[in-house]
């Protein structure tokens, strides 16, 4: 994959806004008091995740195709760790753990490394979705069976099939945009993150009704609205850098901000129902991977064929 200068400039530039956004947290963080401090706190946690997020992605976008697509396949393979150890199973499911980690994992990415569409595209949500229960009944234990197998094939849907669509987004040919395919992982990272930590800002500023206080008590109307609004504009402003004219692209933008946002409510509805605050520990200040990838996870498949559709042949 030859990377575009395109790619270089947007690692910069983000380079600078967290920079920027860095010394503004710093000086905030010297003159907040009481409530205030823990906002502030919060807000320097997201821009750490941020310094990450543009370190490790955007080094693997500049070291090419191979490794960008490795580095999503490892980023399942913890998210689905983190899903399956909140999951009931039982030893019975241990031959459908092992294929799901082992087989299933590694396979969905081999097929968007090839750039097979018409398989990675159904492999999962069909052939996955009949094999695992099969695995399952083999044990004989019926146990819970159908809540069970629902549970992998969940993990399995969120944390793979999903997550791989942001790598799965090189493999179009779009005329006119060969071989800056990244730059549409860059758009959809940059929207879709940035509308979350938009939605965090304009609810704390100006946040008075809760929208969903039985999944997410820290989410508002006014920060809804507000992160739309913003992520939109962010999203037209980035034009240049997709296929996209620039009402193209606020129109992308908001549907997988709004997809971002519901996917985030889904998901924190899958925690309140184990009784978890995050999904793990690995990312500081931010519970697990998948807390961090929530909103990709519904925003990723959205994006990818919407994209092909409207923009390839």
């Amino acid at each position: 994959m030859n990377v575009p200068r395109d790619a270089y400039f947007v690692v910069a530039a983000l380079a600078g806004v967290l920079i920027v956004s860095s010394l503004v947290g710093l000086l905030l963080h010297r003159h907040a008091t009481g409530e205030t401090r823990a906002t502030v706190n919060n807000l320097n946690s997201r821009i750490l995740a941020w310094w990450v997020i543009v370190i490790v992605v955007g080094g693997a976008s500049l070291a090419g195709r191979n490794v960008l697509i490795l580095l999503f396949a490892l980023v399942s393979f913890f998210a689905l760790r983190e899903f399956i150890t909140l999951a009931p199973t039982r030893r019975a499911d241990r031959g459908a753990l092992v294929a799901s980690f082992c087989l299933i994992l590694p396979a969905q990415y081999g097929l968007i490394w090839i750039g097979w569409y018409s398989l990675f595209t159904i492999f999962i949500p069909v052939y996955a979705f009949l094999i695992l229960p099969i695995l399952a009944a083999l044990s004989a234990d019926t146990n819970n069976f159908l809540a069970r197998s629902a549970d992998m094939l969940w993990g399995l849907m969120v944390s793979v099939y999903c997550i791989s669509y942001v790598p799965a987004l090189l493999t179009l040919e779009i005329p006119g945009f060969q071989h800056r395919t990244v730059l549409l992982i860059a758009f959809l990272l940059i929207v879709v993150q940035s509308s979350d930590v938009l939605q965090y800002v304009s609810g704390k500023l100006l946040g008075r009704h809760k929208i969903a206080p039985e999944l997410s008590p820290s989410k508002t109307v006014e920060g809804f609205v507000g992160g739309m609004v913003c992520a939109t504009l962010l999203g037209a402003s980035l034009w240049r850098i997709t296929p996209f004219s620039w009402r193209q692209a606020a129109s992308m933008a908001l549907v997988i901000s709004l997809s971002g946002f519901l996917g985030g409510l889904v998901m924190s509805a899958i925690k309140r129902d184990r009784d978890v605050k995050d999904w793990g520990h690995s990312i500081k200040g931010h519970g697990g991977m998948l807390d961090r990838l929530d909103s990709i996870c519904f925003s990723a498949p959205i994006f990818f064929h919407l994209t092909r559709y409207f923009f390839t042949p």
